[in-house]
């Protein structure tokens, strides 16, 4: 089809005849934006929609680490570096991350989420040796114990050291740009993979980002990521997509993503955001410190729960948990959590 399919995404519980599910999921729409550069967005019933995209919209997502998407999972961020923009380096030292691991697993995380190298804005490198020093020894840890672990890494020897050690999800903030080899890392242990949006540079990824149109540059940087991971030998249901808020993006263009976050279920996978403690939320609420951030990430979680996303990366479980509890029953139309 001739432009890019946005769902218009709704939780009324005036569900009209012939509305569908997003993704499955709790939300439901019934038209769609059409997009196309350069030209003002229309407005069309979804049932004038081609079979093969209206099927790609309304479809289940397949489950993925035992998730059946019938509600939002929470990812639960630990950062086990020593220059992490929201927690400073709190849990650098071993013992302080594999005891925040059980904690965050405690609060009732879906997923935990272990990183060894920051990539916020203006952030060095970390050599692979350093960074799988960081991590392996937390994910052996409580990989037993613990909730489904995540490696947040763009680096395919980490990957590799750290699905050894118990990890069974890959998250790459590069989308596989910064070593394309984690893609192989994936498919050989046919493991899920997420591809997220972001400059190549950590470092200078906030100098004067600038796109022709951040919604649709994204969407088609994202699906041109999943293209190269099915060449890889990782299928597409195995595959989420994170457009990376935050990631080398204005205050602007991170508003913009979120306001037609929806357009992103066109690819067909599930998706992740995280916009927890983030640089925009200081700005809007005039909140300078990260750790002070917590409602502000809420709000913006919810926001991207009322738009369907399947995973919600966040530092702060057990409060997210308690909104979305609340919160998803009362957009579901039908049905229970499950």
């Amino acid at each position: 089809m001739d432009g890019y399919v946005r769902p218009i995404a709704q939780t009324d519980p005036a569900r009209p005849d012939g509305a569908r599910a997003l993704a499955g999921g709790w939300c439901w729409f019934d038209r769609v934006e059409l997009l196309h550069r350069g030209e003002p967005p229309s407005v069309l019933a979804a049932s004038e929609l081609p079979g093969d995209v209206l099927d790609r919209l309304s479809r289940p997502r397949a489950p993925l680490l035992g998730l059946d998407w019938t509600r939002p999972a929470i990812m639960g961020v630990l950062n086990a570096t020593p220059d992490s923009f929201s927690d400073g380096g709190l849990y650098a030292a071993q013992a302080d991350a594999i005891a925040r691991a059980r904690a965050i697993a405690e609060e009732g995380a879906d997923i935990l989420d272990i990183g060894g190298e920051s990539t916020r804005p203006g952030a060095d490198t970390v050599p692979p040796q350093d960074e799988a020093a960081r991590v392996v020894p937390v994910i052996s840890a409580v990989a037993a114990v613990g909730p489904r672990i995540s490696i947040d890494t763009r680096k395919s020897a980490v990957a590799e050291a750290a699905v050894a050690a118990g990890a069974t999800l890959i998250n790459d903030v590069s989308g596989a740009r910064h070593d394309p080899a984690i893609l192989d890392v994936a498919a050989r242990h046919e493991l899920p993979i997420c591809l997220m949006h972001s400059p190549e540079d950590p470092k200078t990824m906030q100098q004067d980002p600038r796109y022709d149109d951040v919604l649709l540059d994204i969407y088609d940087h994202l699906a041109d990521r999943i293209r190269l991971a099915e060449a890889a030998g990782v299928p597409r249901h195995r595959v989420l997509v994170d457009p990376g808020i935050g990631f080398g993006k204005t205050l602007a263009h991170n508003l913009a993503l979120l306001r037609r976050l929806t357009l992103f279920h066109t690819l067909g996978c599930p998706l992740l955001v995280g916009v927890s403690r983030k640089s925009f939320i200081g700005t809007l609420s005039g909140v300078s410190r990260a750790e002070d951030r917590v409602p502000g990430s809420i709000a913006a979680a919810l926001a991207a729960v009322a738009s369907g996303a399947q995973v919600l990366r966040v530092h702060d479980v057990a409060a997210t948990r308690q909104a979305v509890s609340v919160m998803v029953p009362l957009m579901k139309t039908g049905g229970d959590l499950g």
